[in-house]
């Protein structure tokens, strides 16, 4: 049997409001309702590769369900013979012979339908994870960078591991919840129907208990509560992360208060889903459990007996098959909570697969553009924003020569950044062009442009693996030679060789390097992957000072003969760059080399003052 995934289409945004993160602020009653629609809809769209082979699976827990209530009809059957004037034994026999085969073969047909449907999850989930793996491959890169990778995880295990319950036991439990009941009423309908009237109390009772849980205000503390939870985890995240900060500062009650206000938060969201749900529940329990049915069984009855419209043998399948209808009933509402956690995962999971890929750009015009050199760099009229109604970067038009190195400047906020991340395509612009040897970037595969273009950022990424794995991550095939090569040019060599098992020395257990070691290793593998563009974000800013040397030294060896796009915190680092660029609310404002753009007196002159003051202020607290 083969599971096959079918990727769903475009999916509204999210409309969850800002109040779902605040302090017990109710959502809007309409955004609810359009989130149970659009739940209901990936839920739909979650099952659909699986729908066939459920469907089988449920036909089956049908015929078990029906397996389940003819043994007791057959005993019914059995104590009216034993009731009689004249005993048949023979037919009591047979008929508690066939009640034990039935019994056989509904736990032979119950047990093969569990069994293919866990061995359909099995599959789906397997299908899925690759599914969501390949889907994570072409997204943008800077969507991982808004996200944490406990969040990425969240996606591929614990979301896809709750629709464990949708898949392999929501639609077998509804059948058999339905089912039981309306074979036991059809057969009590055929003995006395005023009886059966009266058995259907309990399980109206019970159905109006099992709406008033599952209504509207319910579904609005819950997302309450999912934001309360969010919030506490990260506040704690937060309180362990920065104690040792706070409590430098004297802080350490304020952080812990709001580590509290948030677990405070959570208790008390707790509490207002929980109680309203709690006595309903209460109430629905008590009215199916055996004891209430059977006490209404008797009450009814015997009213109809002593007013002779009823046998006293009649009452007597009451009593036997009747009282299975409240456990039957059970299984729905206790599976309610798992259906809906399964249905929040399933819309997670639904956004994320449609989130937008990274698209190749429209078909080149019959005429070709002019070859240009390899590696060199055009960005033509490119606007981007994060969001459609700020652009953060407007009409952008610059060139990279090829072998030179471009240092961009600005003050905070002015985009440099976000201008970086755009060439190695963390993100798709809105508008323009950009390209890399008169080739659009959006015409490269991902294994072409990440071969075309490296980037050394102040954040280093390692894997949790050895040095030589972090290492050949840039060039797989890359043998031990290429790999000292590549250390020592980075100034890393002799560091690696100190470490317990060298090379293979894992990070994290036997290998704790300093933030300028780490960047250290992050240039060796950029050295290794050998790509003829190179961006570079202030690479230096996280070292130390006895290493920011050999950082620089790392990275001289690194830009050499490269198209070089570096991001400059630190101005006194470029003055010897070929150009330098000035961003100022997105544009462009000025560039050119170090000297000219000092005599113009404009931007970059304002801020090299500043540099300047700054470093000071360094040399006199070092002196």
């Amino acid at each position: 049997m083969t599971v096959e995934v079918v990727p769903p289409q475009a999916a509204e945004p999210d409309p969850r409001p800002t109040a779902e993160t605040e302090g017990g602020v109710q959502p809007d009653k309409a955004e609810v309702k359009a989130r149970r629609r659009r739940e209901a809809a990936a839920r739909k769209e979650i099952l659909a590769p699986v729908a066939g082979t459920l469907t089988i699976a449920s036909l089956i827990m049908a015929i078990a369900s029906v397996c389940a209530v003819v043994p007791f009809i057959l005993i019914v059957e059995a104590c009216r013979e034993l009731l009689a004037t004249t005993i048949d034994t023979d037919r009591v026999w047979r008929l508690l012979l066939i009640a034990v085969l039935v019994l056989v073969v509904r736990a032979l047909l119950q047990a093969a339908a569990l069994t293919w449907s866990h061995l359909t999850d099995a599959r789906y989930q397997l299908t899925l994870r690759r599914l969501l793996a390949d889907k994570l491959t072409r997204v943008p890169l800077g969507w991982f960078g808004v996200r944490t990778s406990a969040e990425v995880k969240k996606y591929l295990q614990d979301d896809v591991e709750a629709l464990h319950y949708l898949v392999a036991h929501a639609r077998l439990d509804f059948i058999g919840s339905v089912t039981v009941p309306l074979v036991t009423l059809v057969y009590l309908c055929t003995v006395d129907w005023r009886l059966t009237l009266v058995l259907l109390v309990p399980l109206v009772i019970y159905v109006l208990c099992m709406k008033k849980m599952l209504d509207e205000p319910g579904r609005e503390r819950m997302l309450v509560y999912n934001a309360a939870e969010q919030r506490t985890r990260e506040a704690t995240v937060e309180f362990v992360d920065g104690i040792q900060v706070v409590r430098a500062f004297g802080r350490a009650g304020k952080a812990h208060s709001v580590f509290q206000d948030a677990v405070d938060h959570r208790t008390d969201s707790l509490r207002r889903l929980k109680l309203p749900i709690l006595s309903v529940q209460s109430l629905s329990e008590a009215v199916v459990a055996p004891v209430f049915v059977m006490l209404l069984v008797v009450l009814a009855g015997l009213t109809g007996v002593g007013a002779g419209w009823v046998a006293p043998v009649d009452v007597l399948p009451f009593l036997l098959v009747g009282l299975g209808l409240g456990s039957s009933l059970l299984g729905l509402g206790y599976g309610a909570q798992a259906l809906r956690a399964a249905g929040d995962a399933a819309l997670r999971l639904h956004e994320l697969m449609a989130t937008p890929e990274l698209a190749s750009s429209a078909p080149e015009s019959e005429t070709a553009p002019a070859a240009a050199p390899a590696g060199l760099v055009r960005f033509e009229g490119v606007n981007f924003g994060y969001r459609a109604d700020h652009q953060v970067l407007r009409g952008l038009d610059l060139e990279l020569a090829p072998g030179t190195l471009t240092a961009l400047v600005g003050p905070s906020g002015s985009g440099k950044s976000t201008l970086a991340k755009l060439l190695p395509r963390f993100y798709d612009i809105d508008a323009g062009r950009i390209s890399i040897g008169g080739r659009d970037i959006r015409d490269f595969t991902t294994e072409e442009l990440y071969r075309t273009v490296g980037f050394v950022f102040q954040d280093v990424r390692l894997i949790r693996g050895s040095v030589r794995e972090n290492l050949l991550l840039a060039s797989p095939e890359a043998d031990d030679a290429a790999l000292e090569r590549a250390a020592r040019a980075a100034q890393i060599h002799e560091r690696i060789l100190t470490l317990p098992r060298g090379y293979d020395s894992e990070i994290g257990v036997d290998a704790t390097l300093s933030g300028g070691e780490a960047q250290r290793l992050s240039i060796a593998r950029a050295l290794l992957a050998d790509t003829p563009v190179l961006v570079l974000d202030e690479a230096t800013a996280f070292a130390d000072p006895e290493s920011e040397a050999a950082v620089q030294d790392a990275l001289a060896a690194l830009v050499a003969g490269r198209t070089v796009l570096v991001i400059a915190h630190r101005l006194h680092t470029i003055t010897g760059v070929d150009r330098i660029l000035v961003l100022e609310n997105g544009t462009l404002v000025e560039q050119g080399d170090h000297a000219s753009l000092r005599e113009a007196g404009g931007l970059y002159q304002r801020l090299w003052e500043i540099n300047e003051a700054a470093l000071d202020v360094v040399m006199e607290g070092t002196r």
